[in-house]
């Protein structure tokens, strides 16, 4: 994909990337004034949450299709390593980066980057299921064609 596909509320996603940028609030902080390591999964899961949202103009029809072919489907973590490198304080602008590694049958595995400028702060690879009635399903087509058009 050579053209961003954006919405600005939700990042961009430029060359199988996607990017969003979020303000660092005091709510997001702990006593010391930086923020709380929890909160940078609620960060990346944003992150991962907004590029799907962005894999295809007609998202919602893949969704459509997807939850015809499989009712009651989500998308669950099912593991992730996380490498804390720098902390983050109140007001930064960070940028969180979203790439897709491997998608197989059930998953798809994501490296997620937290940013301030040029500095990397977290670094974590995610691997997220795709399940219905609470066990792990083949990802319907319709997914898995959008996800891998964005696989390098």
């Amino acid at each position: 994909m050579s053209d961003p596909v954006s919405h600005p509320l939700d990042g961009a996603i430029l060359d199988s990337v996607h990017h969003m940028h979020i303000r660092v609030y005091y709510e997001d902080t702990d006593f010391s004034g930086i923020v709380y390591h929890a909160n940078y999964l609620r960060f990346m899961e944003r992150g991962r949450t907004n590029y799907l949202r962005l894999l295809g103009a007609a998202q919602s029809e893949l969704f459509a299709e997807a939850e015809s072919e499989t009712p009651g489907f989500a998308f669950v973590v099912r593991a992730m390593q996380l490498d804390f490198l720098k902390p983050a304080k109140m007001d930064d602008l960070l940028e969180v980066i979203t790439r897709p590694i491997e998608v197989r049958g059930a998953s798809i595995t994501m490296h997620q980057q937290v940013k301030r400028a040029d500095e990397v702060l977290i670094e974590a690879k995610v691997k997220v299921a795709f399940v219905s009635g609470g066990r792990a399903r083949p990802i319907p087509l319709p997914l898995r064609v959008a996800m891998k058009a964005d696989v390098n």
